[in-house]
């Protein structure tokens, strides 16, 4: 949980469990759960392939909208924030006045902090968290994209991207990696992989390879604690 699972994965599961119906769900507390859902029929659709990394469409009852900085709806394919509304949603966050209104905004809409974008018949698919987007020279990186490419690398048994503290861009992309057991790649190596891949932009500019990555209870990356080394008596845009 936490995160789009990766398509390879994806595709093995289905290729190793081929009579399992495989569900793929979105949801939050502040959602009373899961809000929408890619179910089996759209796992095997072959028409429309990229779906498998979505995260389906909206339950019944739920509306999506994906808005830009200014709470204003993109179009279709466009990233912004998802932004929800229904019945099922929070009243608010329990003696957190503050908090309940930078999140329960507009009229009864309820900020998800999830960044994506919506297609045309309504598939919503994730890009990342909003605070975890790195802006650097003007451009809006978001970690899991690139998190998907490394992670198909054959040395990388995990990943986390950041952006980092850049004198000429702002932030640069940094990938901290956890090897797979036995397996060697240089810096390099792991660009040169990403750069076949990714807009130029996109790509990791340094790699730290790592033991292991921080994490919480639920098993989700701790990307503030990798970041404080680097951000130490910084400030980190907002």
């Amino acid at each position: 949980g936490g995160s789009p699972m990766p398509l390879p994965t994806i595709r093995a599961c289905l290729d190793t469990w081929p009579d399992v119906d495989f569900y793929q769900v979105y949801g939050m507390t502040e959602m009373s759960g899961v809000f929408s859902v890619l179910g089996p029929a759209d796992h095997r659709d072959v028409e429309h392939p990229e779906r498998l990394v979505s995260a389906g469409r909206p339950l019944p009852g739920v509306t999506v909208k994906v808005v830009d900085p200014e709470g204003k709806t993109v179009a279709p394919g466009e990233v912004g924030e998802f932004w929800t509304q229904s019945q099922q949603h929070m009243l608010g966050y329990w003696d957190k006045p503050q908090e309940t209104a930078e999140t329960l905004v507009g009229d009864d809409w309820l900020r998800t902090g999830d960044a994506g974008h919506m297609d045309a018949d309504g598939y919503l698919f994730i890009s990342d968290r909003v605070k975890d987007m790195i802006i650097t020279g003007g451009e809006n990186v978001y970690p899991v994209e690139v998190e998907r490419v490394v992670i198909e690398h054959d040395a990388v048994a995990d990943v986390a991207v950041i952006g980092v503290p850049d004198t000429k861009w702002g932030e640069s992309v940094k990938a901290v990696i956890v090897l797979s057991p036995g397996a060697e790649v240089t810096e390099d190596e792991l660009v040169a992989h990403c750069r076949a891949r990714l807009a130029g932009y996109k790509v990791p500019k340094s790699v730290d390879i790592v033991t292991d990555l921080p994490r919480n209870s639920t098993g989700k990356i701790l990307k503030r604690e990798i970041r404080k080394e680097f951000w130490e008596g910084r400030t980190l845009h907002t």
